[in-house]
């Protein structure tokens, strides 16, 4: 046993310098983005590979000419995100319970609808919004954007839940709930972790939504941030140091809800494999 643990050893410290390689190239662009955002006043070409100080005068530029995009833009997510769980959780629990006759036939059209272009949807809904008084609207942006999250948290929450068990909804119904009382008071609560991951995804989908955004919005109504920062570009094509600090503003919320978010994704994801 003792003559295998130094190759072991060997193994271990390989698959380590590998993993921290892959990840300093990963974040490698990240980085380069925050330390350009330091150095407002030098050139894209004229970058220090290390910024000489902490000059914050970009991220003020960027605060004060995007901050109501941020806003926005979390309006607009967390809205998604409720449309999307509302909408999604007792689509999920449908599936998952009532044994509906082609339920697997309807969880693959689901996933099929993730395979349409993003232009298709939204030229499609353009002319529909227009009908409905939607364009320009934040609610008709949270609609759009909630359409993104929806096919994959119907899939990920029919899994967790055919995996909840049915004594569980059984003795909830002899105590006397009915349908809606058991979904609510007993599978949502058993479901948390897989309705945390489907509200962080739908999150990141909206947050990061560019198409519907520029679509659906013909003035500056309603502007999220990433359709901030493309019309920033094209007006301080020579700040880029103000145009990477609002990038890296932008990326701030998301990452945060990621890493607080991480054991509820690891256990929203692999929870409905195990039965």
């Amino acid at each position: 046993m003792a003559s295998h643990t130094p190759t072991a050893s060997r193994r271990h410290w390989g698959s380590t310098v590998a993993g921290v390689l892959i990840l300093c190239v990963m974040l490698f662009p990240l980085y380069w983005m925050l330390n350009t955002a330091l150095q407002p006043d030098s050139g894209l070409l004229q970058v220090d590979p290390v910024p000489s100080g902490l000059d914050l005068s970009g991220f003020s530029k960027a605060i004060s000419d995007q901050g109501g995009h941020l806003l926005t833009s979390l309006a607009v997510s967390l809205g998604a995100v409720a449309i999307c769980l509302a909408i999604s959780a007792p689509a999920a629990y449908g599936l998952a319970r009532f044994g509906l006759r082609g339920s697997r036939t309807i969880v693959f059209g689901t996933l099929i609808t993730q395979m349409v272009p993003g232009i298709v949807i939204a030229n499609a809904l353009y002319n529909s919004y227009v009908d409905l008084g939607l364009v320009n609207s934040y609610f008709g942006l949270m609609l759009a954007d909630a359409s993104l999250g929806i096919p994959f948290s119907i899939v990920l929450m029919r899994s967790f839940m055919v995996s909840i068990p049915g004594e569980v909804i059984e003795a909830a119904q002899i105590d006397g709930a009915g349908p809606v009382r058991t979904f609510v008071r007993v599978v949502l609560p058993m479901s948390r972790n897989s309705l945390i991951t489907s509200g962080l995804f739908a999150f990141l989908f909206s947050w990061s939504d560019f198409m519907f955004a520029l679509t659906l919005n013909t003035t500056d109504d309603v502007k999220p941030i990433t359709l901030g920062i493309y019309q920033y570009i094209g007006a301080h094509v020579g700040d880029w140091g103000s145009v990477m600090a609002a990038s890296v503003l932008s990326a701030v919320p998301a990452a945060i809800l990621l890493v607080l978010a991480q054991k509820y994704i690891a256990a929203g994801i692999t929870g409905g494999s195990v039965k």
